[in-house]
């Protein structure tokens, strides 16, 4: 008996709002750090002649073009773009803002689910469902969920899995 092949569309759910303020937290702190660095690189390296007297503008140009990408622009394109599900037969899950990479995994092929949360995660009350897999592609994440969806999509996948694996035996 074979199954029905699974359907190729974009995931329906979204993260939460709140990985849009996380996103912006880890734009600006990167934003100060390179600020920081260039800031030094101005101060403590002499001006001289050619690349250097160049290199005195151009890299607070770039960082201030950084930060402005980093904190206004990829946080917005990222929450539109990053999208999961999912359903009785499969883990969907849509990411990336320049590159986009588009995940499906069987329920079959699930092995173990955790629930994680990283340190500005739990600043934002957020968490990170990973679910583990037997192929060469390792583990898949859906980040950045509130922490009671991430444990109901966690327990949610768990039962499901073992649904399938009782099914088959």
């Amino acid at each position: 008996m074979s199954a029905a092949p699974l359907p190729v569309r974009e995931p329906v759910w979204q993260l939460s709002r709140s990985a849009i303020a996380l996103w912006v937290t880890q734009g600006v702190i990167g934003t100060v750090v390179y600020g920081l660095l260039a800031a030094a690189f101005v101060l403590l390296v002499p001006t001289g002649d050619g690349w250097l007297r160049a290199a005195h503008w151009a890299l607070p140009a770039a960082v201030v073009c950084y930060g402005v990408v980093a904190v206004f622009v990829r946080p917005r394109l990222r929450y539109r773009v990053h999208r999961w599900e999912v359903t009785g037969e499969a883990v969907y899950t849509l990411t990336g803002w320049l590159t986009r990479t588009w995940t499906l995994v069987p329920i079959s092929r699930v092995q173990t689910v955790d629930v994680t949360r990283g340190v500005v995660q739990q600043l934002f009350g957020l968490a990170t469902v990973a679910v583990l897999t037997a192929s060469s592609q390792g583990t898949v994440r859906i980040p950045h969920l509130e922490v009671d969806v991430a444990r109901r999509v966690a327990d949610h996948i768990s039962r499901r899995a073992e649904q399938v694996r009782d099914e088959a035996t």
